[in-house]
Protein backbone atom coordinates (compact mmCIF):
# COMPACT_ATOMS: atom_id res chain seq x y z
CA UNK A 1 0.00 0.00 0.00
CA UNK A 2 1.23 3.45 -0.56
CA UNK A 3 2.18 5.45 1.62
CA UNK A 4 2.40 9.07 -0.37
CA UNK A 5 -0.70 10.45 1.83
CA UNK A 6 -0.74 12.28 5.13
CA UNK A 7 -0.19 10.42 8.16
CA UNK A 8 -3.40 9.36 10.36
CA UNK A 9 -2.19 11.98 12.89
CA UNK A 10 -2.89 14.26 10.86
CA UNK A 11 -6.05 13.03 8.84
CA UNK A 12 -7.80 12.82 12.68
CA UNK A 13 -6.59 16.30 13.28
CA UNK A 14 -8.07 17.75 9.55
CA UNK A 15 -11.32 15.82 10.17
CA UNK A 16 -11.73 16.87 13.50
CA UNK A 17 -11.10 20.49 12.26
CA UNK A 18 -13.45 20.46 9.42
CA UNK A 19 -16.33 18.46 11.19
CA UNK A 20 -16.12 19.56 14.70
CA UNK A 21 -14.70 22.77 14.41
CA UNK A 22 -16.41 23.84 11.26
CA UNK A 23 -13.02 25.24 9.81
CA UNK A 24 -13.05 26.00 5.57
CA UNK A 25 -10.60 24.37 4.34
CA UNK A 26 -8.39 26.74 3.53
CA UNK A 27 -7.52 27.68 7.10
CA UNK A 28 -7.48 23.86 7.72
CA UNK A 29 -4.37 23.83 5.13
CA UNK A 30 -2.59 26.70 6.92
CA UNK A 31 -3.03 25.42 10.63
CA UNK A 32 -1.50 21.65 9.26
CA UNK A 33 1.14 23.70 6.80
CA UNK A 34 -0.65 21.04 3.60
CA UNK A 35 -1.92 22.27 0.40
CA UNK A 36 -5.80 22.91 0.05
CA UNK A 37 -6.29 19.94 -2.63
CA UNK A 38 -4.84 17.59 -0.20
CA UNK A 39 -7.44 18.42 2.10
CA UNK A 40 -10.18 18.52 -0.22
CA UNK A 41 -8.74 14.89 -1.42
CA UNK A 42 -8.88 13.34 1.98
CA UNK A 43 -12.63 14.98 2.94
CA UNK A 44 -13.81 13.39 -0.21
CA UNK A 45 -12.31 9.88 0.79
CA UNK A 46 -13.73 10.05 4.30
CA UNK A 47 -17.11 10.62 3.12
CA UNK A 48 -16.82 7.79 0.50
CA UNK A 49 -15.89 5.48 3.50
CA UNK A 50 -18.63 7.09 5.21
CA UNK A 51 -16.75 8.12 8.23
CA UNK A 52 -18.50 10.50 11.04
CA UNK A 53 -17.14 12.56 13.88
CA UNK A 54 -16.01 11.41 16.32
CA UNK A 55 -14.45 8.87 15.15
CA UNK A 56 -15.18 5.26 16.99
CA UNK A 57 -12.93 4.34 19.38
CA UNK A 58 -11.72 1.11 18.28
CA UNK A 59 -11.34 2.17 14.82
CA UNK A 60 -7.03 2.56 15.06
CA UNK A 61 -4.89 3.87 12.31
CA UNK A 62 -4.03 0.73 10.25
CA UNK A 63 -7.92 0.49 9.98
CA UNK A 64 -8.82 4.07 8.81
CA UNK A 65 -5.78 3.98 6.52
CA UNK A 66 -7.33 0.47 5.03
CA UNK A 67 -10.89 2.52 4.71
CA UNK A 68 -9.82 5.72 3.50
CA UNK A 69 -6.82 4.57 1.02
CA UNK A 70 -8.43 1.07 0.01
CA UNK A 71 -7.03 0.01 -3.19
CA UNK A 72 -9.37 -0.07 -5.50
CA UNK A 73 -9.40 -2.70 -8.23
CA UNK A 74 -8.33 -2.92 -11.38
CA UNK A 75 -11.21 -2.26 -14.40
CA UNK A 76 -9.28 -4.61 -16.50
CA UNK A 77 -6.43 -6.68 -16.06
CA UNK A 78 -3.29 -5.81 -18.60
CA UNK A 79 -3.73 -7.95 -22.13
CA UNK A 80 -0.93 -10.21 -22.90
CA UNK A 81 -1.19 -10.44 -26.36
CA UNK A 82 0.29 -6.93 -26.59
CA UNK A 83 3.74 -7.24 -27.17
CA UNK A 84 4.60 -4.47 -24.01
CA UNK A 85 8.66 -4.45 -23.73
CA UNK A 86 7.86 -3.69 -28.02
CA UNK A 87 5.68 -0.56 -26.87
CA UNK A 88 8.09 0.40 -24.63
CA UNK A 89 11.38 0.42 -26.76
CA UNK A 90 9.48 1.84 -29.80
CA UNK A 91 8.66 4.70 -27.25
CA UNK A 92 11.39 5.48 -25.62
CA UNK A 93 14.33 4.92 -28.18
CA UNK A 94 12.36 6.14 -31.31
CA UNK A 95 12.12 9.78 -32.20
CA UNK A 96 8.57 11.45 -32.51
CA UNK A 97 6.73 7.81 -31.46
CA UNK A 98 3.60 8.39 -29.17
CA UNK A 99 1.14 6.16 -27.28
CA UNK A 100 -1.60 7.48 -29.92
CA UNK A 101 0.67 6.33 -32.78
CA UNK A 102 1.63 2.88 -31.26
CA UNK A 103 -2.72 1.97 -30.48
CA UNK A 104 -3.46 3.12 -33.94
CA UNK A 105 -1.06 0.45 -35.38
CA UNK A 106 -2.49 -2.00 -32.70
CA UNK A 107 -6.03 -1.14 -33.79
CA UNK A 108 -4.97 -2.33 -37.43
CA UNK A 109 -4.15 -5.64 -36.28
CA UNK A 110 -6.47 -5.56 -33.64
CA UNK A 111 -9.97 -4.32 -34.80
CA UNK A 112 -11.56 -5.31 -31.47
CA UNK A 113 -9.06 -4.57 -28.98
CA UNK A 114 -8.60 -2.14 -26.48
CA UNK A 115 -9.82 1.88 -26.28
CA UNK A 116 -6.92 4.10 -26.39
CA UNK A 117 -7.48 5.57 -22.58
CA UNK A 118 -7.24 1.81 -21.58
CA UNK A 119 -3.98 1.00 -23.90
CA UNK A 120 -2.61 4.29 -22.38
CA UNK A 121 -3.51 2.70 -18.46
CA UNK A 122 -2.47 -0.73 -19.42
CA UNK A 123 1.08 0.64 -20.62
CA UNK A 124 1.39 2.76 -17.48
CA UNK A 125 0.69 0.20 -14.96
CA UNK A 126 2.76 -2.64 -17.15
CA UNK A 127 6.50 -0.14 -17.22
CA UNK A 128 5.48 0.23 -12.97
CA UNK A 129 7.23 -3.85 -13.23
CA UNK A 130 10.00 -2.35 -15.27
CA UNK A 131 13.72 -1.11 -12.93
CA UNK A 132 14.08 2.37 -12.33
CA UNK A 133 17.09 2.31 -14.53
CA UNK A 134 15.30 0.95 -17.90
CA UNK A 135 12.95 3.54 -17.43
CA UNK A 136 15.39 6.42 -18.99
CA UNK A 137 14.64 7.24 -22.30
CA UNK A 138 17.46 7.16 -24.73
CA UNK A 139 17.01 7.69 -28.65
CA UNK A 140 18.08 5.82 -31.15
CA UNK A 141 21.79 7.04 -32.27
CA UNK A 142 21.86 10.06 -30.28
CA UNK A 143 24.18 9.53 -26.49
CA UNK A 144 27.08 7.61 -26.64
CA UNK A 145 28.94 7.09 -23.01
CA UNK A 146 31.95 7.55 -22.35
CA UNK A 147 34.71 6.55 -19.78
CA UNK A 148 37.66 4.70 -17.94
CA UNK A 149 37.00 1.12 -15.72
CA UNK A 150 38.14 1.14 -12.55
CA UNK A 151 39.79 -1.61 -12.86
CA UNK A 152 43.41 -2.25 -14.96
CA UNK A 153 44.98 -4.97 -16.30
CA UNK A 154 48.58 -6.48 -15.78
CA UNK A 155 50.75 -6.29 -19.10
CA UNK A 156 54.25 -6.91 -19.75
CA UNK A 157 55.85 -3.37 -20.54
CA UNK A 158 59.48 -4.45 -20.71
CA UNK A 159 60.76 -8.37 -21.49
CA UNK A 160 63.75 -7.36 -20.88
CA UNK A 161 63.53 -6.69 -17.22
CA UNK A 162 60.33 -7.91 -16.80
CA UNK A 163 58.78 -4.71 -15.47
CA UNK A 164 55.23 -5.06 -15.42
CA UNK A 165 52.43 -2.09 -16.13
CA UNK A 166 49.01 -1.28 -15.59
CA UNK A 167 47.30 -0.93 -18.83
CA UNK A 168 43.82 1.35 -18.49
CA UNK A 169 40.15 -0.16 -20.13
CA UNK A 170 38.23 2.11 -21.97
CA UNK A 171 35.16 1.92 -22.27
CA UNK A 172 32.03 3.03 -24.53
CA UNK A 173 28.24 2.36 -24.79
CA UNK A 174 25.66 3.51 -27.09
CA UNK A 175 22.30 4.87 -24.96
CA UNK A 176 19.28 3.14 -26.86
CA UNK A 177 21.11 -0.52 -27.31
CA UNK A 178 23.37 -0.45 -24.55
CA UNK A 179 25.74 -1.97 -27.38
CA UNK A 180 29.33 -1.72 -25.97
CA UNK A 181 33.44 -1.27 -27.20
CA UNK A 182 36.28 -1.56 -25.02
CA UNK A 183 39.73 -1.74 -25.48
CA UNK A 184 42.81 -1.10 -23.23
CA UNK A 185 45.17 1.31 -23.66
CA UNK A 186 48.61 2.06 -21.74
CA UNK A 187 47.44 5.86 -20.78
CA UNK A 188 44.32 8.02 -20.10
CA UNK A 189 46.50 10.87 -21.28
CA UNK A 190 44.69 12.71 -24.12
CA UNK A 191 46.99 10.68 -27.35
CA UNK A 192 45.28 7.53 -26.16
CA UNK A 193 42.07 9.24 -25.22
CA UNK A 194 41.41 10.69 -28.42
CA UNK A 195 42.99 7.16 -30.11
CA UNK A 196 40.34 5.09 -28.84
CA UNK A 197 37.16 7.19 -29.53
CA UNK A 198 38.81 6.80 -33.30
CA UNK A 199 38.71 3.17 -32.96
CA UNK A 200 35.33 3.27 -31.09
CA UNK A 201 33.59 4.96 -33.81
CA UNK A 202 35.23 2.76 -36.43
CA UNK A 203 34.02 -0.24 -34.51
CA UNK A 204 30.48 1.31 -34.81
CA UNK A 205 31.07 2.24 -37.84
CA UNK A 206 29.03 5.32 -37.54
CA UNK A 207 29.20 8.53 -35.17
CA UNK A 208 25.88 9.76 -32.99
CA UNK A 209 24.90 12.77 -31.98
CA UNK A 210 26.03 13.24 -28.84
CA UNK A 211 29.16 11.86 -26.65
CA UNK A 212 28.49 11.94 -22.98
CA UNK A 213 31.96 11.67 -21.32
CA UNK A 214 32.90 11.84 -17.80
CA UNK A 215 35.22 14.85 -16.42
CA UNK A 216 38.20 13.37 -17.24
CA UNK A 217 41.30 15.90 -17.94
CA UNK A 218 41.77 14.21 -21.12
CA UNK A 219 38.15 15.38 -22.27
CA UNK A 220 37.85 18.09 -20.34
CA UNK A 221 39.75 20.70 -19.30
CA UNK A 222 37.75 22.45 -16.77
CA UNK A 223 34.85 20.83 -15.26
CA UNK A 224 31.58 23.70 -15.11
CA UNK A 225 28.18 22.90 -13.86
CA UNK A 226 27.29 25.21 -16.81
CA UNK A 227 30.09 25.49 -19.23
CA UNK A 228 32.46 23.08 -18.88
CA UNK A 229 35.88 24.10 -21.00
CA UNK A 230 36.55 21.00 -23.36
CA UNK A 231 39.73 20.34 -24.18
CA UNK A 232 41.14 22.29 -27.36
CA UNK A 233 41.51 18.49 -28.90
CA UNK A 234 39.01 16.81 -27.94
CA UNK A 235 36.69 19.70 -29.33
CA UNK A 236 38.51 19.41 -32.62
CA UNK A 237 38.41 15.82 -32.94
CA UNK A 238 34.46 16.19 -32.03
CA UNK A 239 34.06 18.65 -35.09
CA UNK A 240 36.19 16.70 -37.60
CA UNK A 241 32.94 13.51 -36.86
CA UNK A 242 30.09 16.13 -36.34
CA UNK A 243 29.79 15.36 -33.06
CA UNK A 244 29.05 17.35 -29.59
CA UNK A 245 30.68 16.71 -26.71
CA UNK A 246 28.59 17.20 -23.18
CA UNK A 247 29.71 16.22 -19.92
CA UNK A 248 28.59 14.61 -17.64
CA UNK A 249 27.82 16.94 -13.97
CA UNK A 250 30.26 16.37 -11.61
CA UNK A 251 29.44 14.02 -8.82
CA UNK A 252 25.99 12.86 -10.61
CA UNK A 253 26.27 9.02 -11.66
CA UNK A 254 22.90 9.13 -13.08
CA UNK A 255 24.28 11.12 -16.20
CA UNK A 256 26.25 8.15 -17.32
CA UNK A 257 24.59 5.32 -15.36
CA UNK A 258 24.76 3.74 -19.16
CA UNK A 259 28.69 3.44 -18.51
CA UNK A 260 28.63 2.94 -15.66
CA UNK A 261 26.47 -0.33 -16.20
CA UNK A 262 29.24 -1.10 -19.17
CA UNK A 263 32.07 -0.76 -17.29
CA UNK A 264 30.53 -3.22 -14.37
CA UNK A 265 29.46 -5.70 -17.40
CA UNK A 266 33.14 -5.20 -19.11
CA UNK A 267 34.79 -5.92 -15.66
CA UNK A 268 32.81 -8.79 -14.62
CA UNK A 269 31.86 -10.47 -18.35
CA UNK A 270 35.60 -9.68 -19.84
CA UNK A 271 38.17 -9.07 -17.20
CA UNK A 272 37.44 -11.33 -14.70
CA UNK A 273 37.81 -14.13 -17.18
CA UNK A 274 40.99 -12.99 -18.16
CA UNK A 275 42.64 -12.40 -14.50
CA UNK A 276 44.83 -15.49 -14.12
CA UNK A 277 46.03 -14.58 -18.02
CA UNK A 278 49.48 -13.84 -18.33
CA UNK A 279 50.10 -11.08 -21.43
CA UNK A 280 53.39 -10.22 -22.64
CA UNK A 281 52.15 -6.75 -24.66
CA UNK A 282 49.24 -4.44 -25.52
CA UNK A 283 47.63 -6.05 -28.96
CA UNK A 284 47.60 -9.40 -27.01
CA UNK A 285 45.47 -8.22 -24.11
CA UNK A 286 42.96 -6.30 -26.83
CA UNK A 287 43.11 -9.20 -29.19
CA UNK A 288 41.94 -11.69 -26.30
CA UNK A 289 39.02 -8.95 -25.16
CA UNK A 290 37.42 -9.09 -28.73
CA UNK A 291 35.70 -12.44 -28.35
CA UNK A 292 34.43 -11.61 -24.92
CA UNK A 293 33.29 -8.29 -26.13
CA UNK A 294 31.53 -10.21 -28.59
CA UNK A 295 30.13 -12.61 -26.16
CA UNK A 296 28.80 -9.75 -24.19
CA UNK A 297 27.29 -7.87 -26.84
CA UNK A 298 25.38 -11.20 -28.12
CA UNK A 299 24.16 -11.98 -24.61
CA UNK A 300 20.44 -12.17 -24.33
CA UNK A 301 18.47 -9.52 -21.82
CA UNK A 302 16.82 -10.58 -19.16
CA UNK A 303 13.81 -8.11 -19.16
CA UNK A 304 13.73 -7.19 -22.56
CA UNK A 305 13.65 -9.58 -25.84
CA UNK A 306 16.85 -9.76 -27.87
CA UNK A 307 20.61 -8.47 -27.12
CA UNK A 308 22.90 -5.79 -27.26
CA UNK A 309 24.15 -6.28 -30.91
CA UNK A 310 20.17 -7.18 -32.12
CA UNK A 311 19.26 -4.06 -30.71
CA UNK A 312 22.31 -2.03 -32.37
CA UNK A 313 21.29 -3.53 -35.26
CA UNK A 314 17.73 -2.40 -35.31
CA UNK A 315 17.86 1.17 -33.20
CA UNK A 316 21.24 2.38 -32.87
CA UNK A 317 23.31 1.13 -36.29
CA UNK A 318 20.72 2.88 -39.36
CA UNK A 319 20.43 6.60 -36.94
CA UNK A 320 24.40 6.55 -36.59
CA UNK A 321 26.14 9.36 -38.79
CA UNK A 322 28.41 8.08 -41.41
CA UNK A 323 31.91 8.06 -40.69
CA UNK A 324 34.09 10.63 -42.26
CA UNK A 325 36.03 9.48 -45.09
CA UNK A 326 39.33 9.44 -43.56
CA UNK A 327 39.69 8.51 -40.17
CA UNK A 328 40.81 11.48 -37.93
CA UNK A 329 44.57 12.61 -37.41
CA UNK A 330 45.35 13.11 -33.97
CA UNK A 331 46.71 16.83 -33.20
CA UNK A 332 47.46 19.13 -29.99
CA UNK A 333 46.98 22.33 -29.88
CA UNK A 334 49.30 25.37 -28.08
CA UNK A 335 49.70 28.72 -27.61
CA UNK A 336 52.66 30.77 -28.31
CA UNK A 337 54.18 34.12 -28.54
CA UNK A 338 55.43 35.73 -31.51
CA UNK A 339 58.90 37.26 -31.79
CA UNK A 340 60.21 40.27 -33.51
CA UNK A 341 61.68 37.52 -36.57
CA UNK A 342 58.09 37.19 -36.69
CA UNK A 343 58.63 33.15 -36.02
CA UNK A 344 56.51 30.81 -33.64
CA UNK A 345 59.19 28.28 -31.47
CA UNK A 346 57.70 25.03 -31.34
CA UNK A 347 59.90 21.87 -30.07
CA UNK A 348 62.75 23.73 -30.71
CA UNK A 349 62.28 24.69 -34.25
CA UNK A 350 61.32 27.91 -35.37
CA UNK A 351 58.12 28.71 -37.80
CA UNK A 352 57.42 32.02 -40.00
CA UNK A 353 54.20 33.58 -39.63
CA UNK A 354 53.24 37.11 -41.43
CA UNK A 355 55.08 39.90 -40.06
CA UNK A 356 52.27 41.94 -38.65
CA UNK A 357 51.35 39.08 -36.02
CA UNK A 358 55.15 40.29 -34.55
CA UNK A 359 55.09 40.34 -30.50
CA UNK A 360 51.29 38.69 -30.54
CA UNK A 361 50.14 35.53 -29.23
CA UNK A 362 48.78 32.90 -31.24
CA UNK A 363 47.54 29.04 -31.09
CA UNK A 364 49.13 26.04 -32.64
CA UNK A 365 47.68 23.08 -34.23
CA UNK A 366 49.97 20.59 -35.00
CA UNK A 367 50.22 17.02 -36.35
CA UNK A 368 53.19 14.72 -36.97
CA UNK A 369 53.00 16.07 -40.64
CA UNK A 370 51.60 19.82 -39.92
CA UNK A 371 51.25 23.10 -38.21
CA UNK A 372 48.74 25.19 -38.67
CA UNK A 373 48.91 28.29 -36.81
CA UNK A 374 45.96 30.77 -35.95
CA UNK A 375 44.70 34.40 -34.87
CA UNK A 376 41.40 35.02 -33.56
CA UNK A 377 40.54 31.66 -34.70
CA UNK A 378 41.23 32.24 -38.58
CA UNK A 379 44.46 30.73 -39.67
CA UNK A 380 47.16 32.89 -40.64
CA UNK A 381 50.06 30.31 -41.46
CA UNK A 382 50.59 26.91 -42.48
CA UNK A 383 53.73 24.53 -42.79
CA UNK A 384 55.24 20.93 -42.68
CA UNK A 385 55.97 19.76 -39.63
CA UNK A 386 59.75 19.91 -39.23
CA UNK A 387 61.71 18.13 -36.31
CA UNK A 388 65.33 19.54 -36.79
CA UNK A 389 66.04 21.37 -33.59
CA UNK A 390 67.66 25.24 -33.92
CA UNK A 391 66.40 25.23 -38.30
CA UNK A 392 63.62 27.93 -39.11
CA UNK A 393 60.66 27.04 -42.12
CA UNK A 394 60.10 30.35 -43.53
CA UNK A 395 57.94 31.88 -46.21
CA UNK A 396 59.04 34.75 -48.24
CA UNK A 397 55.76 35.98 -48.14
CA UNK A 398 55.24 36.54 -44.18
CA UNK A 399 58.24 38.75 -44.55
CA UNK A 400 58.39 42.64 -44.80
CA UNK A 401 59.13 43.64 -48.47
CA UNK A 402 62.70 45.03 -47.91
CA UNK A 403 63.32 41.18 -46.24
CA UNK A 404 61.73 39.62 -49.50
CA UNK A 405 64.12 41.50 -51.32
CA UNK A 406 67.47 40.11 -49.38
CA UNK A 407 65.78 36.62 -49.26
CA UNK A 408 65.68 36.01 -52.93
CA UNK A 409 69.27 35.88 -52.71
CA UNK A 410 71.60 33.30 -52.05
CA UNK A 411 75.64 32.43 -52.32
CA UNK A 412 75.32 30.15 -56.04
CA UNK A 413 73.39 33.71 -57.73
CA UNK A 414 76.06 36.31 -56.29
CA UNK A 415 78.83 34.40 -57.01
CA UNK A 416 77.67 34.04 -60.84
CA UNK A 417 77.63 37.41 -60.85
CA UNK A 418 80.73 38.03 -59.36
CA UNK A 419 82.07 35.54 -62.13
CA UNK A 420 80.59 37.97 -64.86
CA UNK A 421 83.30 40.62 -63.67
CA UNK A 422 85.95 38.41 -62.81
CA UNK A 423 87.64 35.89 -60.52
CA UNK A 424 89.00 38.36 -58.34
CA UNK A 425 85.95 39.61 -57.56
CA UNK A 426 84.34 35.77 -57.36
CA UNK A 427 87.28 35.25 -54.44
CA UNK A 428 86.69 38.44 -52.90
CA UNK A 429 83.13 37.26 -52.34
CA UNK A 430 84.13 33.71 -51.08
CA UNK A 431 86.30 35.36 -48.41
CA UNK A 432 83.78 37.47 -47.21
CA UNK A 433 81.09 34.76 -47.14
CA UNK A 434 83.24 32.35 -45.53
CA UNK A 435 83.93 34.40 -42.79
CA UNK A 436 80.83 34.49 -40.80
CA UNK A 437 78.98 31.39 -39.93
CA UNK A 438 76.25 32.31 -42.06
CA UNK A 439 76.57 33.68 -45.24
CA UNK A 440 73.73 35.17 -45.02
CA UNK A 441 74.75 37.59 -42.83
CA UNK A 442 77.67 38.61 -45.57
CA UNK A 443 74.78 39.24 -48.47
CA UNK A 444 74.24 42.81 -48.09
CA UNK A 445 77.83 43.40 -48.35
CA UNK A 446 78.53 41.10 -51.43
CA UNK A 447 75.48 42.97 -53.17
CA UNK A 448 77.25 46.38 -52.19
CA UNK A 449 80.26 45.50 -54.06
CA UNK A 450 78.63 43.52 -57.14
CA UNK A 451 76.61 47.27 -57.50
CA UNK A 452 79.83 48.92 -57.67
CA UNK A 453 81.11 47.37 -60.99
CA UNK A 454 77.63 49.77 -61.96
CA UNK A 455 78.99 52.99 -60.94
CA UNK A 456 82.70 52.48 -61.39
CA UNK A 457 82.90 49.63 -64.10
CA UNK A 458 83.82 46.13 -64.05
CA UNK A 459 87.47 46.28 -64.68
CA UNK A 460 87.52 49.62 -62.32
CA UNK A 461 85.91 47.00 -59.69
CA UNK A 462 88.10 43.71 -60.82
CA UNK A 463 91.23 46.22 -59.97
CA UNK A 464 90.09 47.08 -56.87
CA UNK A 465 89.47 43.82 -55.59
CA UNK A 466 93.05 42.33 -56.73
CA UNK A 467 93.78 45.43 -54.00
CA UNK A 468 91.42 44.33 -51.67
CA UNK A 469 92.52 41.17 -51.37
CA UNK A 470 96.13 41.98 -51.10
CA UNK A 471 95.93 44.14 -48.31
CA UNK A 472 93.12 42.29 -46.27
CA UNK A 473 90.41 44.67 -46.98
CA UNK A 474 87.60 41.50 -47.11
CA UNK A 475 84.50 44.58 -46.92
CA UNK A 476 82.17 46.83 -48.79
CA UNK A 477 83.89 50.11 -47.13
CA UNK A 478 87.16 49.03 -48.19
CA UNK A 479 85.98 48.03 -52.05
CA UNK A 480 84.29 51.48 -52.02
CA UNK A 481 87.16 53.77 -50.59
CA UNK A 482 89.84 52.50 -52.65
CA UNK A 483 87.45 52.97 -55.78
CA UNK A 484 86.89 56.80 -54.19
CA UNK A 485 90.70 57.51 -54.01
CA UNK A 486 91.32 55.89 -57.31
CA UNK A 487 93.77 53.23 -55.77
CA UNK A 488 92.58 50.58 -58.17
CA UNK A 489 94.67 52.18 -60.71
CA UNK A 490 98.18 52.33 -58.59
CA UNK A 491 100.67 49.85 -58.96
CA UNK A 492 100.20 47.21 -55.89
CA UNK A 493 102.08 47.62 -52.47
CA UNK A 494 105.17 45.31 -52.58
CA UNK A 495 106.33 42.97 -50.23
CA UNK A 496 103.02 40.58 -50.34
CA UNK A 497 102.50 38.44 -53.42
CA UNK A 498 99.19 38.47 -55.02
CA UNK A 499 95.97 36.15 -54.20
CA UNK A 500 97.92 35.03 -50.35
CA UNK A 501 96.98 35.83 -47.00
CA UNK A 502 98.46 38.67 -45.59
CA UNK A 503 100.22 37.25 -42.58
CA UNK A 504 101.26 40.56 -41.00
CA UNK A 505 99.94 43.90 -40.50
CA UNK A 506 102.16 46.50 -43.09
CA UNK A 507 104.32 48.58 -40.93
CA UNK A 508 102.97 52.09 -43.16
CA UNK A 509 99.99 51.60 -45.58
CA UNK A 510 97.71 54.57 -47.01
CA UNK A 511 94.52 52.44 -44.63
CA UNK A 512 96.42 51.91 -41.92
CA UNK A 513 97.55 54.06 -38.66
CA UNK A 514 101.31 53.77 -37.94
CA UNK A 515 103.02 53.87 -34.28
CA UNK A 516 103.69 57.30 -34.90
CA UNK A 517 100.57 58.43 -35.23
CA UNK A 518 99.29 56.46 -31.93
CA UNK A 519 102.45 58.21 -30.39
CA UNK A 520 101.86 61.65 -30.95
CA UNK A 521 98.86 61.36 -30.48
CA UNK A 522 99.45 60.01 -26.82
CA UNK A 523 102.26 62.83 -26.36
CA UNK A 524 99.07 65.71 -27.46
CA UNK A 525 96.30 64.12 -24.57
CA UNK A 526 99.51 64.18 -22.04
CA UNK A 527 100.08 68.63 -23.33
CA UNK A 528 96.09 68.65 -22.85
CA UNK A 529 95.82 67.07 -19.95
CA UNK A 530 98.33 69.19 -17.87
CA UNK A 531 96.79 72.53 -19.59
Amino acid sequence: MSRSHLSMRKIRELLRLKWACGYGNHLIAQSLNISSSTVSDCLHRAQKAALTWPLPDELDDAQLEARLYARLPQSQDIPEDIQWPHIHQELSRRKHVTLMLLWHEYKQHHPQGISYSQFCACYRRWKTHLEVWMRQTYTAGEKLFVDYAGQTMPVLADIHTGEVAEAQIFVGVLGASNFTYTEATWTQTLPDWIHSHVRMFQFFNGVPALLIPDNLKSGIHKAHLYEPDINPTYQDMAQYYGVAVVPARVVSPRDKAKVENGVLQVERLILAKLRHRTFLSLPELNQAMRPLLDELNQRPFQKLPGSRYSQFLALDQPALNPLPTTPYVYAEWKKVGVGLDYHIKLDEHYYSVPFTMAKKTLTVRYTQQTVEIFYNHQRIASHPRSFVKGACTTLSVHMPKHHQHQAEWTPERLLRWAEKIGPLTTQLLEKIMSSRRHPQQTFRSCIGILRLGKRYGNDRLEAACRRALHIGGHSYKSVESILKNGLDSQALPTGSPLNTEVSRIPAAHEYIRGQDYFNSTHDQDKENSSC
